[in-house]
């Protein structure tokens, strides 16, 4: 296989952009410093088609390698030949390897197996050549007859040759490929009830699909209703008209002996060998693409999540609702330093109330913080009520937002929670996590596996290993398009920088506690175990605010320092200028002269100029404080006062294949259907919408006692 032009038509990108980057993939770049720093050599591929590029051409080099073994492994047996050979040579898919390979593949004790001990191999290719030398079967199956061989009688002897002709069958690629493909267009997937009781999995208890037009997000939930035991989950195909096709196929209608007793071995080959393990096959294909539609959703969700615009410069007090154990408070300044923590009790069984107000207006009063953020888990409703009744009565200034706090349990119990935050109890930790992401989503949620924080479609079904390979590329590919501050970032986001470990990000800190802050990005070559690759990789998205060099807060590469000093001084300004932002008119100038030229006379790329450009107009920018903000609010509204048609604004929280849940502050997080979401024909909600969005929705219905709200997308005004 040519790897290369495999990827080049997969990809839809030029053969050289594909020579060019694997180039660089074997040097040992990263995805975030190629899509960056290496755009004149890419070809200016972004980082979603270089991940892709990355994984296909991982699994082509494993499918060669594989290729390779089994051509070693038939030839080692003597049976590899020119045809064989071209044919794994042809193969795309491992599945199509492996059925080239299933002939000669040393099997466990099987009929067949057993069979051939018994001489009867002999046999069954006389039957399958139909050279019986005018004898009848039952003749020739009379001179197998072997007691020492355990052959009784000449039954048995035929029903020995049969299952070696059965396997023969069921080992053929082009019967399983028959097969497969008829399966494929004709067979559905069977549900029926298992346990007898209400679920979530009703509609599933007598349900029947195609297999070939069965939407992913369904394969998931037959899934996980068959793994908890309300489900019985089965394929169904027409077995007759499949046997006769290929008895058609293979037998053009002959007829004799011979071919009676080899239809009947093919029946036997069907049902027994090739049908179940193509209905496994079939189900796992279904989940497997089920799974990376859905690791798809996640990832997007993931990305919108993690690009929320910050909320900076702000005093927030973070709460974590409960009710027994109580609300955990935590309120910390502008830069994530906790000033001060508490419990207050206003929720059910103690309601507290009036004494967690007074707790409350004396945190106030003492911080002076100016927005409050509740936790969206257990006890969220009642707190949010709290919060907004306090707000009125205390005619305060405050207003508060809901957070999600997915994970956030996961980061208070874990080794770095207890690490950072050793003095504090789990729900405390909690507390101050809720509070510190919406001052920076980003910089809070990477110390919590990304599998964790709960923005994906049925995660909990995901192959794990390879969910959290994903969401990693994810992580890092966001992270690496913000950047870092080196002087203020933690380990666990310094880890997802291009280039950076998890021991260098801790030996970055640790050189920083030793040292004082990074005054210049040329320190990093002191940090141990950072060496020349890994500077090269990590650098450029490493930043220094207030440094020695203005460029060291800037997204220009230490490379690209001298072409960047030379543009500066060839359109007329100073590093001070760039230090100081007054290069307002930077286009026009550039403009004046002509982006070719310019990167002519600098000699540089025009990818890496435009790049170096936009960074010297902006020192220090960061791209997320475009995205919209968060949705503030002073008051709360009940799910009994929604009227059909009442228009209101939301937040959407989670995207999923069917559709967008946005919530419209009344606990309940409701949804806008794939079909309601416009007027135009939508096929992917993530086409349309992000995580974080703000968007105005008209109320469709709404079911109080199931607590389902239907929203519109449909002619309502932006």
């Amino acid at each position: 296989m040519d790897i290369i032009l495999t990827l080049s038509n997969e990809l839809n990108i030029k053969k050289e952009q594909v020579v060019q980057t694997v180039k660089l993939i074997d040097q040992g770049n990263t995805v975030p410093f190629i899509a960056r720093y290496r755009k004149e050599v890419t070809g200016g591929l972004d980082d979603v088609v270089l991940r892709k590029l990355f994984d296909r051409l991982t699994y082509l080099r494993n499918l060669d390698e594989r290729r390779e073994t089994v051509k070693r492994l038939i030839d080692e047996r003597g049976k590899l030949t020119g045809n064989i050979a071209e044919q794994l040579d042809k193969s795309t898919i491992l599945r199509e390897i492996e059925d080239i390979y299933r002939p000669f593949k040393p099997k466990k004790k099987t009929r067949a197996t057993e069979a051939k001990r018994k001489g009867l191999e002999t046999f069954a290719d006389i039957i399958l050549s139909k050279n019986t030398s005018g004898k009848t079967i039952g003749e020739i199956a009379s001179d197998y007859v072997n007691p020492e061989k355990e052959v009784a009688n000449a039954e048995e002897a035929i029903q020995g040759a049969l299952d070696i002709i059965a396997e023969t069958f069921s080992d053929s690629p082009g019967v399983r490929d028959y097969v497969r493909t008829r399966m494929l267009n004709t067979a559905a997937v069977k549900c029926t009830q298992k346990k007898d009781e209400e679920s979530v999995y009703d509609m599933y208890y007598d349900y029947t699909e195609p297999v070939k037009t069965i939407a992913n997000h369904r394969v998931l939930a037959i899934n996980r209703g068959e793994k908890e035991g309300y489900l019985n989950v089965g394929i169904t195909v027409d077995d007759a008209r499949i046997i006769n096709g290929l008895k058609l196929r293979l037998f053009s209608n002959e007829k004799g002996e011979c071919v009676d007793y080899m239809e009947k071995a093919l029946e036997d080959a069907y049902k027994r060998l090739i049908l179940p393990a193509l209905e496994n096959e079939i189900r796992a294909d279904l989940l497997a693409k089920a799974q990376d539609k859905a690791m798809t959703v996640f990832s997007a969700n993931l990305n919108s999540l993690l690009m929320q615009s910050p909320v900076k410069g702000k005093i927030v007090l973070g709460v974590d609702p409960a009710y027994r154990t109580g609300c955990k408070v935590a309120v910390i300044d502008s830069t994530g330093k906790v000033l001060d923590t508490t419990v207050i009790y206003p929720t059910p069984p103690m309601n507290k109330t009036e004494e967690a107000k007074k707790v409350l207006s004396e945190l106030i009063e003492k911080h002076k913080p100016e927005i409050i953020a509740i936790g969206n888990g257990t006890a969220s409703g009642e707190t949010e009520n709290f919060v907004a009744d306090f707000i009125r009565e205390s005619q305060s200034d405050l207003v508060y937002v809901i957070v999600n706090e997915a994970g956030a349990s996961v980061y208070s119990a874990s080794e770095l929670g207890t690490k950072e935050f050793p003095q504090f109890d789990v729900a405390l930790r909690s507390a101050v996590s809720i509070a510190r992401r919406l001052q920076d989503p980003m910089a809070e949620l990477v110390k919590i596996p990304p599998e964790s924080i709960g923005v994906g479609q049925y995660q909990h079904d995901m192959n794990k290993t390879r969910l959290a390979q994903t969401l990693r590329g994810v992580v890092e590919d966001c992270v690496n398009r913000v950047g870092v501050d080196l002087n203020t970032s933690s380990a666990s986001l310094l880890s997802y920088v291009s280039g950076v470990n998890k021991t260098i990000a801790e030996n970055i800190v640790k050189y920083r506690d030793d040292n004082g802050q990074f005054t210049k990005r040329e320190q990093l070559k002191d940090v141990n175990q950072l060496g020349e690759k890994a500077f090269e990789q990590c650098a450029g998205f490493l930043r220094i605010s207030d440094g020695e060099y203005i460029l060291d807060n800037t997204g220009v590469h230490p490379e690209s320092y001298n072409a960047a000093i030379k543009l500066i001084q060839r359109l007329g300004y100073t590093v001070e200028d760039v230090k100081n932002s007054e290069m307002c008119d930077m286009d026009k100038r550039v403009n004046a002269i002509g982006i070719q030229p310019l990167a002519k006379e600098i000699e540089i790329g025009v990818p890496t100029l435009t790049d170096i450009i936009e960074e010297l107009k902006k020192p220090g920018r960061d791209v997320r404080e475009s995205f919209p903000k968060p949705a503030f609010k002073r008051e709360i509204i009940d799910i009994k006062d929604l009227k059909p048609g009442s228009v209101m604004e939301g937040t959407v929280r989670n995207i999923t294949n069917f559709g967008a849940f946005v919530d419209i502050g009344v606990h309940q997080d409701g949804l806008v259907h794939i079909s309601q979401i416009s007027n135009s024909f939508v096929k992917n909600p993530m086409n349309v919408l992000s995580i974080g969005d703000i968007v105005k929705v008209k109320i469709l219905d709404v079911d109080q006692k199931k607590k389902r709200i239907s929203l519109t997308m449909k002619d309502v005004e932006a």
